[in-house]
């Protein structure tokens, strides 16, 4: 079991990272990142609404968390299966999905908006290399 100390120094470590990646996030223009490896794009309201793509880094997540916390019905309920998932930003704001944790005191809220749609426009719903490992998209 971890101790409380260094459970609370795993916490500030990751805090310090946030504050010094924040600025490069914050640095990009809207609409201009591309995916990458095993990022997941989510494009299938972002446009209509006008609004860039979602690019979520899964393994900016993963190395953090166990699979069980987002992937298990108990925790965030995401199904492993592109497209199984009907987020929306209201499921969002009543603290579905990522906003679980994107709640302005556990991440960034969702007022900030460029954060997550910082895809390039025309980007399809996919996961970024799924199709070249028989991955997620398959399971």
């Amino acid at each position: 079991m971890i101790s409380s100390g260094a459970e609370r120094a795993g916490r500030r470590w990751s805090r310090r990272l946030a504050v010094l990646l924040l600025p490069l996030a914050v640095a990009l223009p809207p609409g201009t990142a591309d995916a990458e490896y095993a990022d997941v794009v989510l494009n299938r309201l972002s446009e209509a609404a006008d609004m860039a793509p979602v690019i979520f880094p899964h393994w900016f997540h993963r190395v953090r968390f166990r699979c069980k916390v987002c992937h298990s019905d108990s925790e965030l309920g995401f199904k492993m299966r592109v497209g199984a998932n009907p987020m929306d930003m209201q499921r969002l704001q009543e603290g579905e999905y990522c906003g679980a944790c994107h709640n302005g005191q556990i991440a960034w809220g969702l007022e900030n908006c460029e954060l997550c749609h910082s895809g390039k426009m025309g980007l399809p719903t996919h996961i970024k290399g799924g199709h070249e490992t028989s991955g997620p998209g398959r399971w």
